[in-house]
């Protein structure tokens, strides 16, 4: 089990109620095709916070990339409001994960 933020790039305030519908459609997306599974998604302005629980065979650095590329093109075609701000790039690069005591940057 992972509790992962991505940060938005630049921290703009881009998370609004129909990129929220848009991210969390695609994160069940990810569910079916994947093995991982959402116990948890919160937008902020300006981050996600995930609580996501995968198989042991999947890296923490499978999973946060697997996450932050689908969701990070499905958010950037949401509309020139998330273009304008962000850029091609929606999500920044740095992520933020916890599991159990530990925490990696």
């Amino acid at each position: 089990m992972y509790h992962l933020v991505f940060p938005a790039k630049y921290r703009r305030a881009i998370f609004d109620e129909p990129v929220d519908e848009v991210l969390k459609a695609t994160c069940l997306g990810i569910e079916r095709r994947y093995r991982v599974k959402f116990l948890e998604i919160g937008t902020d302005k300006d981050q996600v916070h995930f609580l996501a629980q995968s198989v042991p065979t999947y890296s923490v650095t499978k999973v946060v990339r697997l996450i932050k590329r689908l969701t990070a093109r499905e958010i950037f075609r949401c509309g020139p409001q998330v273009e304008e701000a962000v850029g091609w790039r929606a999500m920044d690069r740095r992520v933020f994960c916890q599991h159990g005591e530990q925490a990696w940057r």
